[in-house]
């Protein structure tokens, strides 16, 4: 993003954004959490539910993804990552959507691959994080370790049955929740290392 485009825009404008981006994020690893729950009292259930469930939920935030990205044109510097979000959002929910009764055979691989898309997507913002100098990058970077670690166990390892993959969920929703939260404390210090630097470089 070109920097007078960032200079130009009102600093609580940016700040909303990245809120309401983490609050987002916050939604997902709930939703994850709650699914993991779910997965352990009624694997053989909730398995096909969630299929369709979850399949027309990420199509559904694909779709508003990918549109959102075309309309602010990836100005929001630090959630940048609509437009690839939201294709692989809508092609995993679609994916769930075409296999139906046969999730059972893929979930373990999809819930995993999912893992690690959202621990290098805030990996990516520990880097940021860092560049703005924000201290707490280092806990950003080590909650999307962690969450990496789970997702590659849960797809790499065929062994791992529903209830396994069950507390993994739960497990990933816990550390994307913290870091998210983590990462709103700071959005007033980012806005304002961002600014100062905008300034410094005019």
């Amino acid at each position: 993003m070109p920097k007078a485009e960032i200079i130009k825009r009102p600093i609580d404008h940016i700040s909303d954004n990245l809120k309401k981006s983490a609050w987002s994020a916050i939604l997902e690893s709930l939703i994850t959490m709650i699914l993991g729950i779910l997965l352990i009292a009624w694997p053989d259930i909730v398995i096909k539910v969630v299929a369709y469930v979850v399949g027309i939920f990420l199509i559904v935030k694909g779709a508003y993804q990918i549109i959102n990205y075309f309309i602010i044109k990836g100005q929001n510097d630090f959630f940048n990552n609509s437009l690839l979000a939201g294709v692989i959002s809508a092609l995993i929910g679609l994916t769930l959507l075409l296999i139906g009764e046969e999730i059972a055979n893929v979930f373990r691989i999809v819930i995993g691959v999912w893992m690690i898309y959202e621990s290098l997507v805030r990996i990516n913002t520990s880097i940021k994080l860092h560049a703005a100098n924000i201290s707490t990058w280092k806990y950003t970077l080590i909650f999307a370790l962690m969450m990496l670690v789970l997702g590659v166990f849960v797809t790499f390892y065929n062994g791992a049955v529903l209830t396994l993959i069950g507390w993994m969920m739960i497990l990933a929703g816990l550390i994307g929740i913290l870091g998210d939260i983590m990462f709103i404390q700071h959005v007033n210090n980012i806005i304002e290392t961002l600014n100062k630097r905008m300034k410094t470089e005019q």
